[in-house]
């Protein structure tokens, strides 16, 4: 019981500090908007589902992934 007042507590400290900034609203939208753009619109651009282009079946794709794992494996241990 003790830890769930102290968990209580824990949060309200973090609502009120949220509560009273000035700055740091502004601060977090910036971060959030930043996060968002990285996630969202880059992947789009600079990260293409490889194997979903290269490869028409499930079997085809774990085989490929297989091949790549194991040829890093072995270009690590040389």
């Amino acid at each position: 019981m003790q830890r769930i007042k102290t968990v209580k507590d824990f949060l309200k400290m973090y609502i009120d500090g949220f509560k009273s900034m000035t700055w740091g609203k502004t601060l977090w939208v910036i971060i959030l908007v930043k996060l968002f753009i990285m996630f969202a619109i880059l992947k789009v651009f600079f990260f293409p589902n490889f194997l979903n282009s290269h490869f028409d079946t499930d079997s085809q794709k774990s085989d490929f992934v297989k091949q790549q794992l194991i040829k890093s494996n072995i270009n690590q241990n040389n």
